[in-house]
């Protein structure tokens, strides 16, 4: 970085804090709406709490993960075509990810459906996996809304226009304090109230926003309606998507695995206890670096797709910078807070004296993270998410998981054991995204991301050639020809 003029890295540092603000704070508000449905329904009874819990896991692993990941291949498609000032691309690109993350919930809702059958043959607690599986059931329209919702916000943020995307969710998290207390205690619906309240808020937002869209000029280059040219090229959208979803779920799916694990240890109440609390407040700061690997993403595919590759290497080492920095200040509030976090969630001196110790590695987990997320960050948006899939396949699983089992159950370090685990895993995917970094030739992958763009222009320009064939003249010239021979659709 200090080869680099100190006015160009100054003004890609603003760049970076302008689009990570506001997305960290929409990361919390939208993680908050589940929170706060949770809160009122902790106030109906333990039973209440622990089935909406469950639910709201199964939701995660089951469903809103996979709709995080399909989502974020827009990183890439979004990104590099408004890099390349290809504008309408996006909202084509929008919905084509609508047209098959709203397909993949039908099938979805199916499974949320019938959540409870599968708890119980899950062999979870018969009681709580009844009231799980209600939760649920009416969980089912969040689904739908989540899928708009992720299309939407990468829409809006790969064209640096994440304000809108900020307030609307700020408005919305308001908004669904109201109508939880309404629909749980105004209403009487208890903990259906809580699963309804979520799926209304989440579609206020995706209500906002689409009007937002539609009528704000700083989308009238990006949306210019609905278009049949959405139907085409799905399996190219599926090459990206898919491998998004991998790298995705694969880390959050092995966080919830830790969880699962700690219930086969000596003592489970309190390790999974602790665990769970751990986890708790790891997400909550990792919101942070989440922005952070957001919004590179953003800077790397639009600088990609604009051909400047060193432009995108300047903006990767100045987050990776940003993460560092905020990642020692976050290790330092963290450690010096440890023996009061304990308090936020619990009395039990026990159990606040272990997460005091706990702190201690989910502190140095927690600069490892912010590298790992703005390098996958750089991962989605040059659109290498299949090597991103297999880098976090080999570092949880053949790494972060076995290590974690032989820590916790063969040295018998129990919950620390499982952390452990956690930090080999993140060390191993910092480690290997970071050499996949340093051999990148990103003139090369400026070159893949025009082609990339291009493919897209030369299909959309055909189809509405192909039209003025048709329409302009009786010719009898057939779509396929005018789609390869340029010449003939000049002359219609």
């Amino acid at each position: 970085m200090m080869s680099y003029n100190k006015e160009v890295i100054l003004c890609e540092f603003k760049k970076l804090l302008y689009l990570a603000g506001p997305l960290i704070i929409a990361n919390v508000l939208v993680g908050g709406l589940s929170v706060i449905s949770l809160v009122f329904v902790g106030h109906l009874g333990k039973l209440a709490l622990s089935g909406a819990s469950m639910a709201s896991s199964f939701a995660s692993i089951t469903g809103l993960s996979l709709m995080v990941g399909m989502g974020s291949g827009l990183d890439t498609f979004c990104g590099q075509s408004f890099g390349a000032s290809q504008y309408h691309l996006l909202g084509i690109h929008m919905q084509r990810a609508m047209i098959v993350l709203s397909s993949i919930s039908v099938p979805l809702a199916v499974i949320w459906f019938y959540a409870g059958k599968l708890l119980v043959f899950l062999r979870q607690d018969p009681e709580i996996s009844a009231v799980a599986g209600l939760y649920a059931r009416y969980l089912i329209p969040c689904l739908f809304a989540y899928a708009l919702l992720q299309c939407l916000v990468r829409f809006l943020q790969s064209q640096n226009n994440v304000i809108p995307v900020m307030f609307s969710t700020g408005i919305t998290a308001l908004l669904h304090v109201l109508l939880c207390w309404i629909m749980v205690f105004k209403f009487g619906l208890g903990s259906k109230g809580a699963a309804l309240a979520n799926a209304i808020s989440l579609w206020i937002n995706v209500m906002f926003l689409s009007v937002y869209v539609c009528v704000s000029p700083s989308c009238k280059k990006t949306w210019t309606g609905f278009s049949k040219e959405a139907f085409l090229k799905i399996p190219t959208f599926f090459k990206l998507a898919v491998p998004s979803a991998v790298m995705i779920c694969l880390e959050i799916w092995s966080y919830e695995m830790m969880v699962l694990l700690s219930g086969l240890l000596p003592n489970p109440q309190l390790e999974a206890s602790v665990l769970s609390i751990s986890l708790n407040i790891a997400a909550m700061i990792f919101q942070i670096p989440l922005g952070l690997g957001s919004a590179t993403s953003v800077r790397v595919s639009n600088e990609l797709g604009a051909g400047r590759a060193h432009a995108a290497r300047v903006a990767i080492h100045v987050s990776m910078f940003s993460a560092v920095t905020e990642g020692v200040f976050g290790s330092i509030i963290l450690i010096s807070g440890r023996k009061i976090w304990g308090y936020c969630y619990s009395n039990d001196k026990e159990v606040v004296s272990y997460i005091g110790q706990m702190m201690l590695l989910v502190a140095g987990s927690h600069v490892i993270e912010g590298i790992q997320s703005v390098l996958s960050g750089a991962v989605r948006g040059s659109g290498r998410q299949k090597i991103g899939a297999i880098v976090n396949l080999g570092s949880y699983y053949l790494i972060g998981i076995p290590l974690a089992v032989l820590f916790a159950f063969v040295f018998h370090m129990g919950g620390k054991g499982l952390w452990l685990g956690i930090i080999a895993a993140l060390f191993t995917q910092a480690l290997s995204l970071s050499i996949l970094t340093l051999r990148t030739n990103w003139e090369s992958e400026a070159k893949k991301a025009n082609r990339r763009v291009n493919d897209s222009i030369i299909r959309d320009e055909s189809i509405v050639a192909t039209n003025v064939c048709e329409e302009g003249t009786q010719s009898k010239i057939e779509t396929t020809q005018c789609v390869n021979d340029r010449n003939i659709v000049q002359q219609c």
